[in-house]
């Protein structure tokens, strides 16, 4: 019994896991009906597992359950980009204020790290110049790095999942921006953090995620030009 339960619970996080990557993909679109059947045989779950991941992921705001329907990829919207995004910038740079205060020489050691390999690599890849896969992990890996000696999980996990919400909105287009000089917002944002001044990192990072949303609030697909 014991080894069906861990079995079961395998099965549910592998679920989880393979559906929020295509959410987050936009591979199952915003918006999309999300058949619990279908589901399970295009990832080769069981329903029951499909079932209760679509139920964390609900619980994420990633989906909607609705009675009677079933599930639906969470919509997008631009009021909800605006509203998301600045719920994040307020998280995010709460998390940077702990950091500062209380990162110690691993922590630095640990930003520094992930900066060069974020600056290391090209932002995107071939003639339509897609955004890079590799790009994305290693940013993300440095946004994580500057929370990471907050000191609060609970506001690491918050940060986290409104870090998730905008990657969806960032998948929606493909497209990197040529114009933006990304790489230099970054290193600015480092060495606040490496000053330890609070103020110029906290305004470096609005600055950051403003920008990006200016940028994804243009794209066609929130109904910009």
């Amino acid at each position: 019994m014991d080894g069906q339960i861990v079995s079961a619970k395998t099965q549910s996080d592998a679920a989880y896991a393979a559906l929020r990557e295509a959410i987050l993909s936009c591979r199952l679109a915003p918006g999309a009906k999300i058949k619990i059947s279908d589901a399970a045989a295009e990832f080769d779950f069981s329903p029951g597992a499909v079932r209760e991941a679509l139920s964390r992921l609900a619980a994420e705001r990633m989906a909607v359950a609705t009675a009677q329907k079933g599930f639906t990829v969470a919509a997008i919207s631009a009021e909800e980009l605006v509203d998301l995004t600045r719920t994040r910038i307020a998280i995010e740079q709460l998390c940077l204020r702990g950091a500062i205060a209380n990162g110690d020489v691993e922590w630095e050691a640990g930003i520094l790290a992930a900066y060069h390999r974020l600056h290391r690599l090209p932002v995107s890849l071939g003639a339509r110049a897609e955004l890079s896969p590799a790009w994305a992990a290693a940013h993300n890996a440095f946004h994580a790095a500057l929370a990471s000696a907050c000191g609060s999980r609970w506001t690491l996990t918050l940060r986290e999942m409104l870090y998730a919400q905008s990657e969806r909105y960032r998948s929606l287009s493909k497209i990197a921006d040529s114009s933006r000089d990304i790489d230099s917002e970054h290193k600015g944002l480092l060495d606040a953090c490496l000053a330890r001044d609070a103020e110029a990192a906290c305004a470096r990072l609005a600055a950051h995620l403003s920008r990006t949303m200016e940028i994804l609030l243009a794209a066609p697909e929130l109904g910009g030009g």
